[in-house]
């Protein structure tokens, strides 16, 4: 039986939150940078009122170095001045409704002037069987005036004690102050050492590292060496949690900020660095490679150089954050998506959709750069961001972007975490493999994410689960510590539960781990083993006796019948009600989670080009109802298939929706349709009505095509055109009714009237829109509005007046991170390309 649902239309409420808190962080946020801090309060509020005009919820204050010409007007990090604008934006963005955030330093990584040369990063390297250590010398990367200096040693005892006081007694004089203090990926390059390494390492590993230094440099894999790097790594690990994570977010507490960090790049265990602070935080660095037709990718980004983001590197922040129960998870977005100039809307939608699906929901863009106001086009910059500023060539339509995100995070913050499997990280493993020789270490970075996981036991699974649908978090070692279980057998961290725990195929093993699996599987935990049982465990210490009893606690392990040692781990997770959403199947990707009223909630993105629409089982078979961002609709067909509810979902490569779980359906006959199109063709006229250099002549087309092609100067034109054709329908009205129409290939954003009724402004793939309503029969006037991007523009700007690229440091660079230069692009293909078609 066939059946249409109809639910009710999501309130548009969702966008007035009472708590002020609460609308500021649905809202998307973005990075500020602070160029040499040379700000002034009318511009601090000018910028400011644009960001909220825009549809941001916050602000991130970075300070890095600065602008020439501009010296006097420098201020300096943490003085009186620069103390007093940092309390005034954070009173105006109070009275906006904009939150502040920043960084407990300038730059990046932790480090500046009070950074002595006793609490720098030191580099430890094996000769002849000694240790070797120096100091790393790296300074303070970017750093603002005020901040210049030595990085901080992430290991040290007293280290960041020290870095702290001086804001210590900054803080203490002030009355306005942000909401959140943020700590940067790791990038503390080559520090792999501190004072009392040796004395931590004899405590905690019970042996002394030092007479078993020369194993650091072992290349052949012995058994004695491999323990011993675990060891190793371990111990910077500890420290790295105990000495740097910890003092700061509590610290930060203490203060009254809650904290954002990027524990990512770091030596350490991922998730309970994340795990420590208020809001883990992920990065989406790069692009990805959708197969999404027409979405377009930079030929310049170098895959090789740079990577891509992945999904499964951003899990690591939000299973921390579903583990401890802590409701926003962050991630620096769309940081070198494409050269300068070059990004556009369309490109931005899909990263962050990705974003959403491995359960981030508190989107920081990357970013925004402060600029005076009498700075002329294209103001100050920084070197590897895209532009989201008041002076992109998206900043008109940069609030159809914003509604976008303010709405899927509304319901994705709204909602809690349902996952049916716990997947362990073994980075003992990881540390066995991927150690560097002579004590160096190797860093977690969510760039080249193929380096340290998708080439493991534990990637390959966590890929499979991803591609085959399942709702997984993962797990390390010390958080295992927290969870109880049921009388149903279920999991639970107290924040989140789930119906199995998966151990990926490892070699090493902590004793500590294995007694928690015995702890739980005693209790009636499932536990699914795949392939094999762990071989070695971890500890160079007594490691034959050690060895010989973790042998045992194996063997008594694997007789339990709640625990399996899986061959087919499909079947057995399907023993184990997991359940396998058909979504993934069909080529979409998903979150799973659980609405305010305990109901199914997925967030669901076509971001391949396998599924346009089709019958889809959603969960185990539940009735849903399917809510657009920003339309609200819910209308969804059903039919019942061997006692199972099947929706039909309409999801064409490029678009997102979310799935909610209804409590009943109406049954009302479905009438099955074949869709039609009709291209509208005929004479365009193309009207230039505002850009820069100077609008170009008015031109008549045949055929759409790209503007760049026409004559007088267009190839440099950035701006906005129009285009009108007059078109008759073909047959009788009536057979239009519910018509959409499709603009093909647009660059980049479109505003369309037809027969002078507004039928919205297309940002994303696919460019469509409702159209049924306003059509005639007869001389139906459409009327289409493209905006470009700007790099067109550019190439002749960079030949005309190149003097606004005035930076210290790294000035401004391109994609590959060479000198900017945009006089040797090839003009962008921009304009209505086409075909436009009514499909009905």
């Amino acid at each position: 039986m066939r059946r249409i649902l109809l639910a009710v239309l999501l309130i548009f409420a969702l966008f007035a939150h009472s708590n002020a808190q609460k609308l500021s962080t649905s809202k998307p946020w973005t990075y500020w940078w602070w160029m040499g801090s040379a700000v002034t309060k009318a511009d601090i509020t000018a910028q400011l009122e644009y960001f909220s005009k825009s549809g941001l919820g916050g602000v991130h204050i970075i300070p890095i170095y600065g602008a020439k010409g501009y010296e006097k007007a420098a201020l300096s990090f943490l003085g009186a001045q620069w103390l007093d604008v940092m309390e005034y934006t954070v009173r105006e963005g109070k009275r906006l409704g904009l939150g502040v955030d920043m960084t407990t330093g300038t730059g990046w990584p932790f480090g500046g002037p009070n950074v002595t040369a006793a609490i720098a990063a030191q580099s430890m390297t094996v000769v002849d069987g000694k240790p070797v250590v120096k100091p790393t010398g790296q300074k303070v990367k970017r750093a603002a005036p005020g901040g210049e200096g030595l990085v901080l040693d992430p290991f040290s005892a007293n280290g960041m004690q020290q870095y702290l006081s001086r804001f210590d007694s900054v803080f203490s004089k002030t009355s306005a102050k942000p909401r959140a203090m943020y700590n940067d990926s790791y990038e503390a390059y080559g520090a792999n050492w501190t004072d009392d390494f040796a004395k931590q390492f004899q405590s905690r590993r019970k042996y002394d590292l030092l007479a078993k230094l020369s194993l650091l440099n072992d290349s052949t894999g012995t058994p004695e060496a491999t323990l011993v790097k675990i060891d190793y790594h371990q111990t910077l690990a500890e420290l790295l949690f105990e000495r740097y994570a910890k003092p700061w977010t509590e610290w930060s507490r203490a203060h009254g900020f809650v904290t954002r960090y990027q524990a990512h790049g770091s030596p350490g265990n991922l998730l309970d660095l994340y795990e420590a602070a208020d809001i883990p935080e992920t990065e989406s660095f790069g692009t990805s490679r959708f197969n999404i037709p027409g979405l377009r990718v930079d030929p310049d980004y170098s895959i090789d150089q740079f990577g891509t983001p992945n999904p499964l590197a951003m899990k690591f922040a939000s299973s921390a954050a579903n583990l401890s129960g802590k409701k926003l998870v962050s991630s620096e977005t769309g940081t070198w998506l494409a050269n300068h100039f070059k990004v556009s809307l369309s490109q931005i939608k899909p990263q962050i959709d990705e974003l959403f699906t491995a359960g981030i929901n508190h989107i920081f863009y990357h970013g925004t750069t402060y600029s005076p106001e009498k700075e002329s086009f294209p103001g100050w910059l920084f070197y590897a961001s895209t532009n989201f500023g008041k002076t992109s060539h998206f900043s008109e339509h940069f609030p159809l972007l914003n509604r976008y995100v303010e709405w899927c995070q509304a319901l994705l913050q709204d909602s809690k975490p349902d996952n049916d499997v716990l997947v362990y990280f073994p980075i003992h493993d990881l540390w066995a493999t991927k150690a560097k020789s002579g004590g160096g270490v190797h860093l977690l970075e969510v760039h080249h994410v193929d380096r340290w996981l998708l080439d493991l036991p534990f990637g390959k699974l966590s890929e499979r689960l991803w591609k085959e649908g399942y709702a997984f978090d993962f797990v390390s070692d010390l958080q295992l510590k927290k969870f109880t279980v049921d009388t149903n057998g279920l999991l639970s961290s107290g924040n989140a539960s789930y119906k199995t725990l998966v151990i990926p195929s490892t070699t090493y093993f902590p004793d500590e781990t294995l007694a928690e699996l015995l702890r739980l599987a005693n209790a009636g935990a499932k536990i699914i083993f795949d392939k094999q049982l762990p071989k070695i465990v971890t500890g160079n210490a007594d490691h034959e006796a050690r060895q010989n009893a973790f042998t045992q606690k194996l063997a008594g392990i694997s007789k339990l019948g709640n625990v399996k040692v899986s061959t087919d781990l499909n079947a057995d997770l399907a023993a184990n009600d997991v359940v396998k959403e058909q979504l993934a199947e069909k080529g979409l990707t998903f979150i799973r989670k659980k609405s305010e009223n305990g109901l199914p909630l997925y967030f669901v993105s076509n971001l391949g080009n396998t599924f346009k629409g089709g019958w889809v089982r959603i969960g185990k078979g539940e009735m849903m109802s399917r809510n657009t961002p920003l339309r609200g609709e819910s209308l969804m067909q059903i039919r019942t298939v061997g006692g199972h509810d099947e929706v039909y979902l309409d999801l064409p490569p490029g678009e997102s929706c979310f799935l909610e779980g209804a409590a009943d359906g109406s049954d009302i006959p479905m009438v099955d349709g074949v869709v039609k199109e009709l291209e509208i063709k005929g004479n365009w006229e193309v009207t230039f009505i505002t850009g820069k250099p100077s609008l170009p002549a008015p031109a008549k087309l045949t055929a759409l095509k790209s503007w760049t092609t026409l004559p007088d100067s267009a190839e440099y034109f950035s701006g906005k055109a129009r285009y009108r054709i007059v078109f008759d329908l073909k047959g009788p009205l009536k057979q239009y009714e519910g018509a959409g129409i499709s603009l093909g290939d647009v660059r980049e954003v479109a505003s369309v009237k037809l027969n002078g009724k507004d039928l919205g402004t297309v940002w994303h793939i696919p460019f469509q829109l409702y159209a049924g309503e306003a059509l005639k029969s007869k001389g139906n006037v459409l009327e289409i509005e493209v905006t470009n991007l700007s790099a067109n523009y550019m190439r002749l700007r960079d030949q005309q007046q190149p003097d606004w690229k005035k930076f210290y440091d790294i000035n401004i660079v391109d994609i590959t991170y060479k000198k900017f230069d945009a006089t040797r692009w090839q003009p962008m293909p921009s304009g209505l390309l086409g075909p436009v078609k009514l499909v009905y």
